[in-house]
C-alpha cells in the first residue's frame, strides 16, 4: 500500500497551493493508495477529513506537521494543538500518552548549511544533527523529501543510517507537481491513523521514489 505521509493543503497551510480535493484527485492519478493530511501546526477537523475521504472513496489519514525547537516533526495520534508542542520533550510525552508516533521531517533543515565552505563542514553538520535529542523519540526519518535537493536528501539518508532509524519518503506536497514524486510502501492494509501508527512501530514499510512512472525503492 503506497501512502504519502506528508502533505499540505490550503487554507490550513498558508503556503500550499492545493486543496484537499486537488490532493486526492492527483494522488489517485499518480498511483497512490492513501494520503496523510499534515498541515503546519493545524489539525484537520476529524469529520471534515472523514467527509473528504468519503467523497472521493479514498483513504485519508489526519496528522500534523509541528514546528519545534529541534526541527519539524510529522505526528500521528494527536487531534489538537496544545501549548508546549513546540518543545520536543513535551511533544514526545503527549504523543506517547496518545499512543501516537513521530516522524522526523526534512531533517536537513536548520542542520545542513546552505554553503559548505570547508571539507569538514559536512561532517561537522552531521555530528551536530546526530546529537539532536529529538531523534530519540521518532519512529522514522524522511530520507527522501519530494521538495528536497539531492544534496539535502543525501544528508538525511546518511543521518538516518547513522542513527539506525527506519527511512520513509514523502512528497511534502504544496502544489500539484509535488504529488506522487515519492511515498512510503506498507506491506499491510492501512485505513486509519491507528493502523498507520501500528505499522510504523512494526517497521513494515520502505521508502519509494517514483520518476516517470518508475518506482524505485530507496
Amino acid at each position: 500500500m503506497l501512502i504519502d505521509l506528508h502533505n499540505h493543503t490550503r487554507p490550513l497551510s498558508h503556503d500550499s497551493l492545493i486543496t484537499g480535493d486537488d490532493l486526492i484527485v492527483a494522488a489517485k492519478q499518480r498511483g497512490l493508495d492513501a494520503v496523510c493530511l499534515t498541515e503546519h501546526d493545524f489539525f484537520w477537523d476529524v469529520d471534515a477529513a472523514r467527509e473528504l475521504s468519503k467523497r472521493h472513496e479514498f483513504p485519508v489519514i489526519p496528522g500534523v506537521e509541528l514546528n519545534t525547537e529541534d526541527g519539524h516533526f510529522v505526528a500521528f495520534g494527536l487531534d489538537k494543538w496544545v501549548y508546549g508542542m513546540h518543545r520536543t520533550e513535551e511533544l514526545a510525552k503527549m504523543v506517547a500518552d496518545a499512543a501516537g508516533t513521530l516522524i522526523a521531517a526534512h531533517p536537513y533543515r536548520r542542520q545542513l548549511p546552505f554553503e559548505l565552505k570547508t571539507e569538514g563542514d559536512w561532517s561537522e553538520a552531521m555530528e551536530r544533527a546526530a546529537g539532536n535529542p529529538a531523534y530519540a523519540h521518532v519512529s522514522a526519518m524522511e530520507t527522501f523529501n519530494g521538495r528536497g535537493s539531492e544534496r539535502e536528501n543525501a544528508f538525511a539518508a546518511e543521518l538516518c543510517a547513522r542513527l539506525k532509524l527506519r527511512p520513509v519518503a514523502a512528497s511534502d506536497s504544496h502544489e500539484l507537481t509535488d504529488i506522487g514524486t515519492c511515498a512510503t510502501e506498507f506491506s499491510r492494509q492501512i485505513s486509519t491513523a491507528e493502523d498507520l501508527v501500528r505499522e510504523l512501530a512494526a517497521g513494515r514499510f520502505e521508502p519509494v521514489v517514483m520518476h516517470s512512472g518508475e518506482r524505485r525503492v530507496q
